[in-house]
């Protein structure tokens, strides 16, 4: 059996992170055993961990070259941890155990995924009549036994698998693409790429632990269907990037709209590329005191990748929201739903310095960073930072709300962009996608209203709170109401404040303008001439 990654990244420091990582010189079976239970307790949903036996250690680094195990106890090692997931962990767990060459060293491998019963414990002693069992956690590089509030919050995740770790009972295993798997599996170098064109597909996705479930009825996990379906929307609805380009503003006539979908890894590097190539901007600067002219851009790309990818990562799939990018002369928007996790603290969050206790999405996160999209760790944010500061660009903000219930990155433009007219920053809002992405991709351009806009306005036939408008149009976030069809209609004229003076009183009500009846008037009509058109003769 293979594993999901390459060996040497794991001797390397590639991919995993240290925390999940532990090397052991010679067989012990306690201490495996207790970093097994550490491994699927999974404490911070990181995708539980690796055990490499016959690697020593010092100060969490491999020494090598390895000082090795004798083949020849390979069998039975692979016994005793058979047996120990039977008789000494509660409730049952079993590990993948791989024999591995380094060179000319034999190892061990033990590819411990956080489990889906969780919490584990695990016996204090193997003496044959010690029945005390303890709960085991990983803190930084160590396995240490859980007390106190460490063990009141691990058992508060009984039974809280993590979304994307799921087994997915709405599908098949069929329904995991084999060539999507082989391309992965090639990509980044793993040992199991040579047998994935033909294993038996559930064999495969099991010991890349996207598939779960019985022997006699294995299922696929969400993971598996949003990395290596072909239309994951089908199963999780809204699983979309929206790229909106207003060429002026939110209250303009017009703006162009762009839908990625597909899985997840070409969602995003196709909604990237889209970006870069039309949205990204160089800037000249002429300095008079030197011939040498600085470059910088309108939105730097190592932001908005950042962004984007940590949507993609944090957002919840259970949730019927997309992920959107709105690109304004003056911003570039990023918002996701919900909002981060609640160990964040909404004004460490807006001083760039949050940092969550557990991620929403686990295994995504192992995908994303097996493809270097992401880095994981917390990183995201200071990266933004970074790249914004050294493009000379305002600082980035970043929004929540008290319920934690969407998180939006706003990225303000370079000051040098709105001061020059180069032609490169009127070109970032064309109608050019490459023939694969268009099969993905629809245009939506008005000449008076947007869709959005017009589906406001038939509504409203009276004077409406924000709730009443939003229940109406069955619409359950505030934010995106309000950035995509309320302020829109405002803007436009349409739609009108009761309280003018007073925008946030509770009190507030919204009905049509004079404009606003018109244009509902008119739209009302153009439909009963479409649907009249329609009729069949």
């Amino acid at each position: 059996m293979a594993l999901p990654i390459n060996v040497n990244d794991l001797l390397h420091g590639k991919s995993v992170e240290w925390e999940r990582l532990e090397f052991k010189a010679g067989w012990n079976p306690l201490d495996v055993l207790h970093s097994l239970c550490a491994f699927a307790n999974d404490f911070h949903n990181l995708g539980g961990g690796y055990i490499v036996i016959g690697v020593a250690e010092n100060g969490g680094h491999p020494v090598l070259p390895p000082v090795g195990i004798e083949p020849s106890r390979f069998d039975a090692i692979q016994k005793e941890i058979l047996n120990l997931g039977y008789s000494a962990i509660q409730p049952a767990y079993h590990p993948i155990v791989v024999p591995c060459v380094v060179g000319r060293v034999s190892i061990l491998v033990i590819w411990a995924p956080g489990g889906q019963t969780r919490p584990y414990k695990a016996k204090l002693s193997l003496a044959r009549d010690d029945k005390d069992y303890g709960y085991f956690i990983r803190k930084q590089s160590s396995t240490v036994r859980a007390k106190g509030t460490d063990e009141i919050e691990l058992l508060s995740l009984a039974a809280t698998v993590p979304f994307d770790d799921r087994c997915n009972q709405q599908a098949r295993v069929e329904d995991l693409s084999r060539e999507l798997i082989v391309d992965f599996l090639s990509g980044i170098g793993s040992e199991l790429a040579a047998e994935a064109a033909t294993l038996p597909l559930a064999l495969l996705g099991r010991r890349m632990n996207i598939v779960g479930g019985s022997t006699e009825a294995p299922l696929p996990l969400n993971v598996g269907l949003l990395f290596f379906n072909e239309a994951p929307h089908r199963f999780f609805p809204a699983t979309q990037i929206d790229v909106v380009l207003f060429p002026v503003d939110a209250g303009g006539d017009t703006f162009t709209e762009k839908i990625f979908r597909g899985p997840l890894q070409r969602m995003v590097r196709e909604a990237l590329d889209y970006i870069r190539r039309n949205c990204i901007a160089d800037i000249v600067i002429k300095h008079p005191d030197r011939a040498e002219a600085t470059r910088v851009n309108n939105f730097p790309f190592e932001a908005v990748e950042e962004a984007i990818v940590n949507a993609i990562y944090h957002r919840g799939y259970e949730e019927r929201e997309p992920v959107e990018v709105r690109v304004y002369a003056d911003e570039l928007v990023v918002l996701s739903f919900p909002g981060p996790d609640r160990s964040v603290q909404i004004d460490q969050l807006r001083r760039g310095r949050a940092i969550a206790r557990r991620y929403r999405n686990r295994r995504i996160g192992e995908f994303l960073k097996e493809l270097d999209l992401t880095e994981g760790r917390s990183t995201g944010i200071p990266k933004i930072l970074r790249a914004m500061k050294n493009n000379g660009s305002p600082q980035p903000e970043f929004e929540t709300d008290d319920d934690h219930s969407y998180f939006l990155v706003r990225l303000p433009v370079h000051p040098q962009a709105t001061d020059t007219e180069s032609p490169d920053q009127t070109d970032h809002v064309t109608d050019h996608v490459t023939d694969h992405v268009t099969d993905h991709v629809t245009d939506h351009v008005t000449d008076h209203v947007t869709e959005q806009v017009s589906r406001l306005l038939s509504i409203i036939d009276g004077e409406h709170s924000r709730n009443d408008l939003q229940a109406r149009l069955q619409l359950k976030h505030r934010v995106s109401f309000m950035n995509v069809y309320l302020l829109p209609a405002i803007n436009a004229g349409l739609v009108e404040m009761t309280l003018p003076d007073k925008p946030k009183s509770t009190a507030q009500r919204y009905r049509l303008t004079g404009a606003g009846r018109q244009m509902k008037a008119t739209l009302g009509a153009n439909r009963k001439q479409s649907a009249k058109v329609k009729r069949p003769s």
